[in-house]
């Protein structure tokens, strides 16, 4: 069974690209599929993998997400999952700071992500999703779509007040998604 973790902090610097890449060739050395979610529109995480053109790609997760906004069908998955030596990606690019504004208008537009890696689920041990450093709707959606969050934070004051309201902002949107979703659909899963 799937898990999918968000790494996430509002904070930028704070260690969610590493903590992503790392954690994601551990798990695939101990024998886990994984595929690693780049939703950051700086593309950070797919940068640090050698992919430093992600303008040039056919379909990053903004292109994705623009086509779940917009109701259509989904390319196949060869089309836009990439394979590495040690786990999948899916790239990002600046394609997703637009997809983030056109969430605002859309109903149901926490689950947008949750809606595509709910059709990858079945072929992963895990989905890694790193964070870009917000508490946008783009975080929201991933709080929407994980089954666990890990923070990173250093150890200094501002850090661990950050920290401090990151959490407090997290329990409040988990608590109000999760109950709205598990209202609307009983069954499913979240």
């Amino acid at each position: 069974m799937c898990e999918i973790i968000a790494v996430a902090n509002q904070k930028g610097g704070s260690g969610k690209t590493t903590t992503t890449k790392n954690l994601g060739r551990a798990l695939a050395e101990n024998g886990k599929k994984v595929l690693e979610v780049d939703f950051d529109p700086q593309f950070s995480l797919s940068t640090s993998l050698g992919y430093t053109n992600t303008d040039s790609e056919q379909f990053t997760i903004g292109d994705l997400m623009d086509r779940a906004i917009e109701m259509k069908e989904l390319p196949g998955r060869d089309e836009y999952i990439k394979h590495s030596e040690h786990f999948d990606i899916l790239l990002s690019n600046i394609v997703l700071s637009s997809t983030e504004l056109k969430l605002v208008g859309i109903m149901e537009r926490e689950y947008i992500l949750k809606s595509i890696l709910d059709e990858l689920r079945e072929d992963y041990d895990y989905i890694l999703i790193d964070c870009n450093p917000s508490l946008g709707m783009l975080v929201i959606n991933a709080l929407a779509a994980c089954d666990s969050v890990i923070i990173p934070v250093d150890s200094n004051y501002l850090a661990s007040k950050g920290l401090e309201l990151f959490l407090r902002t997290f329990i409040r949107i988990l608590k109000r998604i999760r109950k709205l979703y598990i209202e609307k659909y009983p069954t499913h899963k979240i």
